[in-house]
């Protein structure tokens, strides 16, 4: 049993992971209001004290919580540290992410407290406050002797804390949907007060609103983490970690894409590179921006170069590279940039449509961009990155390079990052990729089929038409039609068995 506690943004997204699941789960809330639809949870509402904690996870067999909870929650933050570790209970903690703000008029304060002593040593008079009404108490001293607006939700349990403040009542304003500019030149304050709420908690619209009417932001930083949480960022992470500690929650496990296992691995040659330092595990951004982290197998290093390996992790996606060792060489250039070669097992690109140039490696444009950035942010110079799959010229012959035009190895490809198990949507990507090339090719008509047989056959039909206007489909019929109306193919012709068609129109029919 899992238990998550929620009441965010990150929290339903850990809802939404956990129902692609078959486990079932609790998702806590401290209001009922912050109710949501959970698939396979039970949602529970009201403040867990330790004890009532305690009870609950060893009466409901809990082996796993997902504090997914607001940063500044540090009440609910500290139980959780003291009953995971009386009970022996991993925690993963779903972070959220931070932005870097580097400006002169943000002053940052450890707590409420330092907030205070800085804002008066600023001779802040008047004073707008974007911390909610929970911080009402802990800003009195300030509020006291200052001009201070609170923006709070417009609730009654928020309300009735107000009361119980003391905080008088024509100071309040109440939260509007980006509201934060507005609010700023009616009240004309000489600082804005908010905390480090992250991109989910809306924390830059504050910040640039602020700043760009010149007024000063004092941020009161987010409370420490333990270290003994396994943290993540986004749903990718969750439900890979989850896979490790339950890995009955999910019947089918993710996987790294290709493009994933070469950015880790340059990552990692280029760490070494640069300070020596071998990781055994290094972390790494995907292509939507969710930090991951994947095992280092090897590292060599010398003066002018580094290499690393990987070792690929498919899940339970049926890849042929599964298993296989990713290896890349990173080393100075004199060049600016980041320069791309293939090594032993990488395929040449040898016809137009992929988004390379013809004769460059088949390193595709999303792992490169996404190698790019991450070598970026540790070396400004010019690099060049060597990448390599073992056996790639022999597995080659078990994908569908051949058929976009890519020899001799296989192809560095993923546009998420990661493999889904048995991915309907990889296998639309290729057919979306194979039909780039036609088009790229200039075929007047491109030729569909659901398979081997009937493409013999159309083949015959078609004798003028080039190998690369072929292109199976499969059971995704549908998709493969949307796809030629989106890329505004001049012609196309369809080839079904009969048998298929039964079976594609049947699963239709039961759809409906």
């Amino acid at each position: 049993m899992i238990l998550v506690f929620g009441g965010t943004t990150e929290g339903r997204i850990a809802v939404k992971t956990l129902d692609d699941g078959e486990g079932k789960y609790y998702y806590s809330t401290r209001s009922s209001l912050q109710e949501i639809d959970c698939a396979h949870g039970m949602h529970i509402s009201g403040e867990m004290t330790g004890e009532m904690m305690t009870l609950f996870c060893r009466t409901k067999s809990v082996r796993l919580i997902i504090d997914a909870a607001h940063p500044f929650a540090e009440h609910l933050h500290s139980t959780i540290v003291e009953i995971a570790a009386k009970l022996s209970i991993p925690v993963i903690r779903f972070e959220r992410k931070y932005p870097e703000i580097a400006s002169h008029n943000v002053v940052w304060c450890d707590d409420y407290e330092e907030a205070v002593l800085k804002m008066e040593e600023d001779g802040i008079k008047c004073l707008l406050t974007l911390t909610g009404v929970q911080t009402i108490p802990r800003l009195k001293k300030f509020w006291k002797h200052n001009d201070t607006w609170f923006r709070i939700l417009n609730r009654e349990e928020s309300k009735e804390k107000v009361r119980q403040s003391g905080f008088p009542q024509s100071k309040i304003v109440y939260y509007k949907d980006s509201d934060a500019g507005p609010l700023i030149d009616e009240i004309s304050p000489d600082a804005v007060l908010t905390k480090e709420s992250g991109d989910t908690g809306g924390f830059m619209e504050k910040v640039d609103a602020a700043l760009s009417r010149n007024v000063k932001v004092f941020v009161v930083r987010r409370p420490k983490l333990s270290d003994n949480f396994i943290v993540v960022d986004g749903k990718h992470g969750l439900r890979r970690e989850i896979e490790k500690l339950l890995p009955e929650f999910f019947p089918l496990h993710t996987g790294f894409t290709t493009g994933s296992c070469a950015a880790a691995a340059a990552k990692a040659a280029l760490i070494a590179l640069v300070s020596g330092e071998k990781l055994n595990e290094v972390s790494f951004k995907i292509p939507e921006g969710e930090t991951m982290r994947m095992p280092v197998e090897a590292v060599v290093v010398n003066s002018q170069s580094a290499a690393a390996s990987v070792i690929k992790d498919s899940g339970d996606d049926p890849d042929v590279t599964d298993g296989c060792r990713i290896i890349a060489i990173v080393s100075y250039s004199s060049r600016p940039g980041i320069s791309f070669h293939g090594g032993r097992g990488i395929g040449t690109v040898t016809l137009p449509g992929l988004g390379l140039k013809v004769g460059e490696p088949a390193i595709n444009p999303t792992p490169r961009k996404n190698i790019q950035n991450e070598l970026s942010s540790i070396y400004a110079g010019g690099l060049d990155v060597t990448i390599s799959l073992e056996n790639g010229e022999v597995l080659c012959d078990k994908t569908f390079n051949s058929r976009v035009g890519v020899v001799g190895g296989v192809s560095i490809i993923g546009t998420t990052g990661i493999i889904r198990p048995f991915s309907h949507e990889a296998f639309i990507d290729c057919i979306r990729r194979e039909m780039d090339v036609a088009l790229a090719m200039n075929c007047d008509c491109i030729v569909v089929n659901s398979g081997g047989k009937s493409e013999r056959f159309m083949k015959m039909l078609y004798p003028n038409l080039p190998p690369h206007a072929f292109i199976h489909y499969g059971n995704a019929v549908g998709e493969t039609m949307e796809i030629g109306r989106e890329k505004n193919v001049p012609k196309m012709a369809i080839g079904i068995m009969l048998g298929k068609a039964v079976k594609l129109e049947n699963r239709t029919w039961c759809k409906r």
